[in-house]
């Protein structure tokens, strides 16, 4: 008895699916220089690194007569002045030792100490806070040891300090150079010469440096503090320089370059002017200013500033207007070449074109208002009594007339009809106009 017959299910009540053959896996061989371990884990994936087969690499060609062995021979080394003889392992071919210097001895470098007479000394090296006899030890050793003056002040017998002993030692060098010169100016370049050694800078730069090394955390805050409210009073200092500075000379006092900043019709005045936009000269000297804190910048990024200050106050189509005029007199609209006198002449030709484009607005706008004036004469209209008549009759009401022109615009402004005791005659009224009739 199984489940089947506890729960009373028919024994095939499921249909019996046939088992599908997988396809057999095609057999890769594996590539030469690959081990099998490594092949079964990565599958045959093109490793990270490259691997070179041994077999490829290429051997150095050997000649069959020739035969190489190793030797347990003995070598000397020019670097030592005691003649020590040492052994080492040495390729020999065809049973013929290498001949020549020990392979490391040209790494035995050694510093060329000068060396004086007892002339020289009496006459140009003679110092009251040093004997002669000091001062050939002091040379004996800064060439035993190689100018480590840490070492020598440790092996010198009297109590001198490293200062000391450095000052005494390039002093003598120094003045046995000048002596030996035929000429001051042919030692003008040494080293000696050149860069002469301090003892007092030296001492105060070990004394600075201690003291710096004993700080304690809380004085470390406190210089922290110190620099950063110095910063701030540099900065201070900066801006208030700058903003003393005179400012650079405005493009355009009027305001025309800014009347179509959202692409809007030019506003007019009762008065008949442009309103008045803000003067970019203020922005240049901010820009300025900020120029100068940064320090370092590139010249492009200066000028694309500069050019965005001094277009600050025209519109989006007035800049589009002088980028079409720069295109226009073939000129890019960054320089090729960024030099500073090239970027001052494309900065002076943009603040001379949005000049122009002011110009042209103000002379459009006058046209304007002079073809208004000339056409404001009004004609009186048939049957109209004289002039002193109609003055004398319509004292009580004022005329308007029915259209007035006025920058090109017309401006309709109707006026209810009323009758007076005083008028004379009315014009002929205008004849009735057709309706046009409604689409059914």
């Amino acid at each position: 008895m199984d489940a089947k017959d506890i729960l009373g299910l028919p024994k095939n009540a499921l249909p019996i699916q046939e088992k599908k053959s997988k396809p057999p896996k095609e057999s890769q061989r594996k590539p030469d220089g690959i081990s099998r371990e490594v092949y079964a884990l990565t599958g045959g994936i093109a490793p990270l690194m490259p691997t070179i087969d041994v077999n490829q690499l290429k051997r150095k060609a050997q000649s069959e007569n020739e035969k190489i062995t190793w030797q347990w021979l003995s070598f000397t080394n020019s670097a030592r002045k005691d003649n020590l003889q040492l052994y080492h392992w040495v390729r020999v071919v065809n049973g013929v030792p290498p001949t020549g210097d020990y392979s490391f001895a040209k790494y035995n470098k050694s510093v060329d100490v000068i060396k004086y007479t007892d002339e020289e000394y009496e006459k140009h090296l003679t110092h009251k806070a040093w004997t002669k006899e000091e001062t050939d030890q002091l040379f004996d050793l800064c060439e035993r040891f190689d100018l480590r003056f840490v070492i020598i002040a440790d092996r010198f017998p009297s109590s001198k300090t490293v200062e000391e002993l450095k000052d005494r030692y390039y002093s003598v060098s120094r003045a046995i150079v000048n002596a030996r010169a035929s000429s001051p100016g042919d030692v003008v370049g040494h080293p000696l010469i050149k860069e002469p050694y301090i003892a007092s800078q030296e001492t105060d730069r070990k004394r600075a440096l201690s003291l710096l090394l004993s700080q304690t955390k809380q004085q470390e805050r406190k210089d922290v503090e110190v620099l950063a409210h110095a910063k701030r009073i540099t900065e201070a200092r900066k801006s208030i320089k700058a903003s003393e500075e005179p400012k650079v000379p405005a493009i355009s006092d009027s305001g025309p370059l800014g009347a179509d900043k959202d692409n809007a019709a030019d506003p007019i005045t009762p008065s008949g002017q442009f309103p008045s936009t803000t003067n970019p000269a203020s922005e240049i000297a901010s820009v300025m200013a900020s120029l100068r804190t940064l320090r370092v910048y590139l010249r492009t990024y200066a000028l694309d500033q500069m050019v965005q200050a001094a277009s600050s106050s025209a519109g989006l189509r007035t800049i589009k207007r002088v980028e079409q005029t720069l295109q226009d007199l073939g000129v890019n609209l960054k320089p090729k070449v960024p030099t500073k006198a090239v970027c001052a002449e494309h900065l002076e030709l943009r603040k001379e074109i949005l000049t122009l484009l002011n110009l042209q607005k103000q002379l459009q706008y006058k046209e304007a208002e002079g073809s208004s004036f000339r056409d404001g004469s009004y004609s009186e209209t048939p049957g109209t009594p004289p002039k002193q008549a109609l003055r004398a009759a319509d004292l009580d009401r004022t005329f308007t007339p029915d259209s007035l022109n006025i920058g090109g615009e017309r401006f309709v402004k109707k006026e209810q009809k009323r009758k007076g005791p005083g008028r004379l005659s009315e014009a002929p009224s205008s004849p009735a106009q057709s309706k046009r009739p409604r689409k059914a």
